[in-house]
C-alpha cells in the first residue's frame, strides 16, 4: 500500500514526468499529456496499491485542483482585444456554440432512457465542445458526476476525437472547399502565431523570475477560490458547488482585465499542469471493470454531438459565407481545444488562421462553464 503522503507527492510528480515525455518523444506528444495522465491514473487506481480511505483524499484533490487551475487558465485572456477583433472567426465560434447547445440537448433527450442522469452528460458535452478538458473537469465537479462515468465520457470523446482530427487534417479541407468559400490569404502572418506554438511549451518555467510570477498567480488563484467559496455559502446547498465554479470563472476573467496579471508568463501552462494532476487523480478513481464494458448509448451520444455539430456548423458557415479554413480551425478549437489549433493550421498549410483559432478556443474556455452548468440544470428540468 502506498502511504497517503507519498500518494499526494506522486499525484504532483507524475504529471511533470508526463510533460517531459511529451516534450522529448513525438509518440508521447501524439498520444497527448491528458490521455497519458488518465491512463496512468487508471493503472494506479486498479493496481491495488492505493491506501484505505483514498477515495476521500481523491475527492478533495480533484475538486481543489480544478478550482485552482481555472483562474490560471483564464488570466492570460485578452477580452478587449477579442471583442475588438470582430470577424468571421467570432461569428463562426458563436454559431458553433449555439449549435452544440442544441445538439447536446437533443442528444440528451434521445439517450434519456438508456443512460442514467443523461442531463449531466448534456452539460459536460456543452462544456467540453465549447472549451475543452478544463471545462469538462469543472462541470464534472459542479454536477457531482461519478468518476467512472466521467472517464467513460472522456474515453469515448478521445476515440471520436482521433477520427475527427484525422478527417480534418487529411481530406477535410478538400471536402468542405466544395461548398464553402476558400480561404483568401492576406499575405500577413498574425503576430501571435509564434506565441501559439508555445501553448504547450514549459521551457524556462523554472527561471526564478517566471517562478515568482507564477507563485503570485497561484496566490491570486487561491484568493479567488476562497472568495468564491465564501460567497457560495449564500446559495442553497444543492447548487453551491456549481456556484463556486461559476464564481471562480467570473473572477478569473475579471482578473484578466489587469494587464499586470494578464502578462504573467506561463500561467496557461501552469494551469494545464494542474489539470494533468486532476486527470491523474480522477483516472485513479475509475473502475476498470466498468470502463471495458462499452455503454453504446453513451458512445452514440458522443458521436452524435461531435459529428452532428460539425455538419450543422458547416451549414451555418455556408449561410454566412465563412471560409473553409476558418470553419475548420474554429471547429477544432471548440471540439478539441486550443492546443490542437497550431497542428491543424499546419495541416491546412495556413498559419494565418492560428490566432483566430486560439482566440476563439480560449474564449470557449471562459464561456464553457457557464453554458455547461446552467444548461445541465435546464436539461434536468426538461427531461425529468
Amino acid at each position: 500500500m502506498i502511504p497517503a503522503p507519498i500518494l499526494i507527492i506522486l499525484y504532483f510528480i507524475v504529471p511533470v514526468i508526463i510533460l517531459w515525455l511529451c516534450q522529448k518523444y513525438p509518440l508521447a506528444n501524439k498520444i497527448g499529456s491528458v490521455i497519458l495522465a488518465y491512463g496512468l491514473g487508471i493503472f494506479l487506481g486498479n493496481s491495488g496499491f492505493l491506501p484505505k480511505g483514498a477515495m476521500e483524499l481523491q475527492d478533495t484533490l480533484s475538486g481543489v485542483t480544478v478550482a485552482l487551475a481555472l483562474p490560471l487558465l483564464l488570466f492570460s485572456l485578452d477580452v478587449r482585444s477579442w471583442l475588438n477583433s470582430a470577424g468571421k472567426a467570432i461569428l463562426s465560434m458563436l454559431g458553433a456554440t449555439v449549435i452544440v447547445v442544441m445538439v447536446a440537448g437533443f442528444g440528451s433527450w434521445l439517450i434519456r432512457f438508456g443512460v442514467e442522469d443523461a442531463w449531466q452528460f448534456g452539460g459536460m458535452a456543452i462544456g467540453l465542445y465549447t472549451g475543452g478538458t478544463p471545462n469538462l473537469a469543472a462541470i464534472k465537479t459542479a454536477l457531482d458526476v461519478d468518476s467512472t462515468r466521467f472517464i467513460m465520457m472522456h474515453t469515448y470523446d478521445t476515440l471520436n476525437g482521433v477520427i475527427y482530427l484525422l478527417f480534418v487534417m487529411t481530406v477535410g479541407q478538400q471536402v468542405f472547399n466544395r461548398f464553402l468559400p476558400k480561404f483568401k490569404a492576406t499575405g500577413f502572418i498574425q503576430s501571435g502565431s509564434n506565441e501559439s506554438e508555445d501553448i504547450n511549451s514549459y521551457i524556462g518555467i523554472f527561471q526564478s523570475k517566471i517562478m515568482l510570477g507564477l507563485l503570485g498567480a497561484l496566490g491570486l488563484s487561491i484568493l479567488i477560490l476562497g472568495v468564491s467559496f465564501g460567497l457560495a455559502q449564500l446559495i442553497p446547498a444543492d447548487y453551491s458547488t456549481a456556484a463556486i465554479m461559476l464564481l471562480i470563472t467570473s473572477l478569473g476573467i475579471a482578473a484578466s482585465f489587469s494587464k499586470k496579471i494578464r502578462t504573467i508568463p506561463k500561467t496557461f501552462q501552469f494551469g494545464m499542469y494542474i489539470i494533468l494532476v486532476f486527470s491523474l487523480v480522477v483516472g485513479s478513481m475509475a473502475n476498470l471493470e466498468q470502463l471495458v464494458n462499452i455503454n453504446w448509448s453513451l458512445m452514440f451520444f458522443v458521436n452524435f454531438v461531435v459529428f452532428g455539430t460539425m455538419l450543422l456548423h458547416a451549414v451555418f458557415c455556408r449561410i454566412f459565407k465563412i471560409d473553409t479554413d476558418t470553419f475548420l480551425v474554429t471547429s477544432v478549437a471548440a471540439v478539441c481545444s486550443p492546443p490542437f489549433v497550431p497542428v491543424v493550421a499546419k495541416a491546412l498549410n495556413n498559419k494565418e488562421v492560428i490566432l483566430s483559432g486560439l482566440t476563439t478556443g480560449i474564449i470557449g474556455y471562459a464561456i464553457g462553464n457557464y453554458l455547461g452548468i446552467v444548461l445541465a440544470y435546464v436539461f434536468r428540468a426538461m427531461l425529468y
